[in-house]
């Protein structure tokens, strides 16, 4: 041991960083390279301190997992006998005479060792080791004599948060216990610790519980879905279900245990409870009171049951719902005790998650059992109710040994005393409980929403907004907001994968990486360390890796980046095209009219009429089938990229343009220019970077035409999807300004101004003018809907105002 001791030491005096060619992810705090290789082979051995048996399973973990990837079936012995020669050895070094919260991986000409002082490190060293072997595989394809050449390396690591979590909601979506425990093998190959595990939701009830059967037998059914993004083409029809035995949670837990990784079981409650409902209607407020659903939205099937006296139903659409756990009734309180008696036996983390999350007070403010519970305690709202709710589930949680952990609505009302915070509606909430000094975990929507899309021209339907993986590596969980000693009640953060539009574990995968690997460097490497030109370098690999291990993954880093923007003269469009992929073949053209050209590395063009374009980035070359696209068949060629957009063409596409209020920061679009850039959003949310997002102020755009031109009709895209609390305008005005002095565009005095009313649930707002008016300058006013109405998702909030494009005829 003092040997070992010796030799990290000495590497810790020389330390390099980034200046290697391994690849390893997450980043190691000291890295010191050596000269010289290491041959694993068929004559390898493992060793280990006979006596231990988590270290037993340690190594055989790691037998099985060498043996996954290259075909070696290392012995495992306590020691190496004497006598034996070219031998080389792993040996997994457990010693109480290691310092700290580290561990060290050494690769010497020869011998190999792992050590720490806790089983968990020594864990954490062998994904570090793996990845080392995976990666000299992949470099030089070995046989069964000739072995592997490991670089010889000294390296010392910890990591910099003890929270590192990944999410997954089975609740909208259920999956196999076979892919949950993939799911956290990929979570243990980057070193994350934390397994939330959403298991009840409006849309199914997933858990066994033993004294409440119909909790599964009916809440973890429903009789359909919805058809596409939100509010949907229909239901499908299709009678959906799925739940896990407690045999098949324990089997989870052990497993995940094998691989330190803690599971964190989600129970939610206020709010979120429709499936739980649906099995005991004596949990809402109102049990005679049928589940509300749009008939656009619904099943035929329920239908049917609700016209036969059906009253409750698992909810079949996405959203949020009036009908929650009454917190009036003891009876509510009594049955969650006993929900979370059979979750604490199955779940021995100290973590228990009780969501707390968007839970609408329509019911509580008419229910007579919770108004008299806020009059019985004196609270001052609802608010207050929701907080005693939090707070009397806690109180039995604690007398658990358990600590909970909820979403920042907790914080309404008043915060539970020993709760922790997950921050997700961006930051504010997490920044207030650290100030408070309460634990946090930070998980924002923008970069940690891992169901939002990593590109910008997505083939399949996601949840919307824009997550790509250099966001997520920018992330930094400890605010600047926060001084020292409060960034210390930062635990950590969590990216969430929820699963409205993830329904098999295909487009999981593809959703998870490459992003969780950028995340596990922020939440493992020293802050100092974090390189993003470095984690360029290294992701060729890490694809390569993926690739090898057969896991679907996005490419969208190597999407080229398309740039439209305004021609010198105001009077068409620019179109830039560039990739990170080298030396890019590409072809570019109006597809309308047949018309194309071949660039190399990048496109530079202008264009100025409407049509269809096509953008064709080519691959490596490969035999299949082609596509005859203009008057060109590209058989030979592979695409790596492909992307279709309409133009449109009026007379305000590429025009100056200013905006009296800039657009909120989540969603901003391409600026100004984002209202007549010719591109017309046609997929909802799934394109939102085509949006400008106005969240309770109004909009305002000013259009210089560049000359005098006649007007006859204008034409406002907006957007109406209620569900994400995006309401339509209720109001469009258009002034008419001529040329003259340009101090009258601040000046609100247009020669002329016609108000359109807002009547009609259109996403195009059309102002038809009976004379045409002949001007300069367009203004177009859009009013922000304003407050959300009660029985509304997001009831009470501000509404946001989502405005695409203007067109002027």
């Amino acid at each position: 041991m003092k040997k070992i001791l010796a030799i990290v030491l000495l590497f810790n005096c020389s330390i390099v960083f980034g200046q290697n060619n391994l690849n390893l992810v997450p980043a190691p705090a000291h890295l010191t390279m050596l000269k010289g290789t290491f041959k694993i082979s068929n004559k390898t051995i493992i060793t280990k301190i006979s006596g231990n048996a988590e270290l037993d399973k340690i190594a055989n973990y790691l037998q099985n997992r060498i043996r996954e990837i290259t075909g070696y079936i290392l012995p495992i012995e306590g020691t190496v006998e004497k006598g034996k020669k070219n031998v080389s050895v792993i040996n997994l070094d457990l010693s109480n005479k290691w310092p700290g919260n580290s561990h060290s991986v050494v690769i010497n000409k020869g011998f190999t060792f792992i050590v720490a002082n806790k089983e968990d490190y020594i864990f954490q060293g062998i994904q570090t080791l793996l990845q080392i072997i995976e990666d000299s595989k992949n470099k030089k394809e070995a046989t069964i004599n000739t072995g592997i050449e490991l670089p010889c390396l000294g390296i010392t690591d910890e990591a910099r948060f003890p929270y590192r979590g990944m999410h997954l909601d089975v609740c909208r979506h259920f999956f196999p216990v076979s892919f949950v425990k993939k799911y956290i093998d990929y979570l243990a190959a980057y070193k994350f610790n934390k397994f939330h595990w959403h298991l009840t939701e409006d849309q199914g009830w997933r858990i066994e519980i033993k004294k409440y059967p119909e909790l599964t037998t009916i809440g973890a059914n429903r009789n359909g879905t919805l058809i596409g993004r939100y509010p949907g083409k229909g239901n499908d029809n299709k009678p959906y279900g799925g739940f896990y035995t407690q045999a098949e949670i324990k089997e989870v837990v052990q497993y995940a245990k094998e691989r330190y990784i803690d599971v964190i079981p989600e129970i939610e409650m206020p709010g979120h409870s429709s499936a739980a409902i649906a099995a005991y209607p004596w949990l809402s407020c109102f049990p005679q009171k049928p589940t509300e659903m749009p008939p656009t939205m619904m099943s035929q099937k329920s239908m049917d049951e609700q016209k036969a006296g059906r009253i409750k139903l698992v909810q079949e659409t996405w959203g949020v719902f009036d009908d929650v756990f009454c917190a009036g009734k003891d009876s509510t309180f009594k049955f969650l005790e006993n929900v979370l008696d059979e979750v604490c036996t199955l779940f021995p983390s100290q973590y228990i998650h009780i969501g707390g999350d968007e839970c609408p007070k329509t019911h509580w403010k008419v229910c007579p059992a919770c108004q008299k519970r806020i009059k019985d305690l004196n609270l001052k709202d609802e608010h207050e109710l929701q907080s005693y709710f939090i707070q009397r589930i806690e109180k039995y949680l604690n007398s658990k040994g358990k600590t909970i952990i909820g979403w920042d609505e907790i914080l309404e009302g008043g915060l539970a005393p020993n709760a922790v915070v997950m921050s997700w509606r961006g930051e504010k909430g997490g920044i207030e409980a650290a100030k408070q000094k309460h634990n946090v975990i930070m998980t924002p929507g923008n970069p940690l929403y891992f169901d939002h899309t990593q590109s910008k021209n997505e083939d399949s339907v996601t949840f919307g907004g824009y997550n790509p993986i250099e966001n997520v590596y920018a992330y930094e969980p400890a605010s600047k907001e926060l001084n020292a000693e409060e960034a210390k009640y930062i635990l950590g953060a969590q990216a969430n994968m929820w699963t409205e539009y993830q329904s098999n574990t295909r487009k999981i995968e593809y959703q998870l990486f490459p992003r969780i690997t950028a995340l596990s460097e922020v939440l493992w490497s020293p802050k100092e360390k974090r390189d993003w030109k470095d984690f360029e370098r290294r992701l060729p690999a890490i694809f390569e890796r993926l690739d090898k291990q057969k896991i679907n993954y996005s490419k969208a880093y190597y999407e080229p980046k398309i740039i439209i923007s305004a021609t010198k003269d105001f009077n068409g469009l620019n179109v830039t095209v560039k990739s990170k992929q080298q030396k890019s073949k590409y072809y570019f053209g109006n597809k309308s009219e047949s018309n194309f050209s071949l660039y190399v590395d990048s496109i530079n063009t202008s264009i100025t009429s409407s049509g269809l374009y096509g953008i064709r980035m080519l691959g490596s070359m490969s035999a299949g089938i082609g596509e005859k696209w203009g008057n060109a068949f590209l058989s030979p060629f592979e695409y790596l990229f492909t992307s279709d957009q309409k133009i449109y063409f009026n007379k305000a596409t590429g025009k100056k343009i200013t905006l009296t209020t800039q657009a909120d920061k989540k969603y901003p679009g391409d600026g100004a220019f984002t209202l007549v850039n010719g591109v017309q959003n046609e997929k909802g949310m799934l394109k939102s970077s085509e949006f400008l997002g106005f969240s309770g102020t109004d909009m305002e755009a000013t259009i210089d035409l560049g000359k005098d031109m006649e007007v006859s009709k204008i034409v406002l895209h907006t957007l109406n999807q209620q569900g994400s609390w995006i309401y339509l305008p209720s109001q469009v005005e258009v002034s008419f300004i001529p040329f003259i002095d340009t101090t009258i565009i601040t000046k609100h005095a247009p020669i002329e101004s016609v108000t359109h009313m807002v009547k009609d649930e259109s996403n195009t707002q059309t102002i038809q003018l009976t004379e045409p008016k002949t001007c300069r300058y367009v203004r177009v006013y859009a009013k922000n809907f304003g407050i959300i109405p009660t029985g509304k998702p997001g009831a009470g909030n501000r509404a946001w105002l989502f405005v695409d494009e203007i067109e002027v005829q």
